[in-house]
């Protein structure tokens, strides 16, 4: 189980969910972003095991993002999210580098939490 999670959406409220819902389930959330820029800066300081992006943010793409992350010296594992739950999005996200795709409305399901421990 990952130690340490980043998670980056530009919805606050989300973000807030998404910290609540992994941290009961025992990952260490080490910071929050809500910008393409913001998430590179925390992931250079903070060196997180696994990141939770949202594809659609504001200064740039989340299957950019996911590309840029996973290609870092550490390899975090990546999971890409997003209310558009369009099954073309897990294809597209493991060829960014991420481990998968997870629709927000099956945040707490089984799927994320499998893809962040890699099982």
């Amino acid at each position: 189980m990952p130690s340490s999670v980043l998670v980056v959406d530009d919805d606050a409220w989300f973000r807030r969910l998404a910290v609540r819902t992994l941290s009961s389930w025992g990952y260490g959330v080490v910071a929050e972003a809500g910008t393409f820029k913001e998430a590179v800066e925390r992931s250079a300081e903070l060196r997180p095991e696994a990141v939770l992006v949202d594809i659609g943010l504001p200064d740039g793409d989340g299957f950019a993002l996911a590309a840029e992350l996973s290609a870092l010296a550490w390899r975090p594992r990546v999971v890409l999210i997003s209310s558009d739950a369009d099954a073309a999005n897990g294809a597209a996200a493991r060829r960014a580098g991420a481990v998968g795709f997870v629709p927000k409305d099956e945040l707490p399901g089984t799927s994320l939490r499998r893809l962040i421990d890699g099982d």
